[in-house]
């Protein structure tokens, strides 16, 4: 299953990459990654002017998003939009963070699912 991730370099600068969690064949039931031990589940549904500047992720955290889009930028000026379905692996707890906004002024509902330390 392809998850970016978002995570702080030796540069002190956040950076993107694309990871696949690996998932075991598990009969009927589909195939399912390894277990995650997480600390809280949040809901979460931002409005349409929503515009978070320069933050880190407050911990390691999924974020995956139930319901339209967010713009996140990186300090070298990339930019990625996250849509439905997408799921983010936030882990830029340290340095300079990025930059989160909403996209056409749409509402975005998403779910952030913290990790265990």
């Amino acid at each position: 299953m392809r998850v970016t991730r978002l995570y702080t370099g030796r540069d002190g600068e956040s950076h993107f990459e694309e990871i696949d969690l690996p998932l075991m064949n598990a009969g009927a039931i589909g195939s399912l990654s390894t277990p995650f031990a997480v600390k809280k589940i949040i809901f979460r549904e931002t409005d349409g002017t929503y515009h978070y500047h320069w933050h880190n992720a407050p911990e390691r955290q999924f974020v995956l998003i139930l319901e339209g889009q967010v713009e996140i930028e990186i300090g070298s000026g990339e930019k990625r939009l996250f849509s439905s379905g997408d799921i983010l692996l936030a882990e830029d707890t340290t340095g300079h963070g990025h930059i989160s906004r909403a996209v056409n002024g749409g509402v975005r509902r998403s779910v952030f699912v913290v990790l265990e330390s």
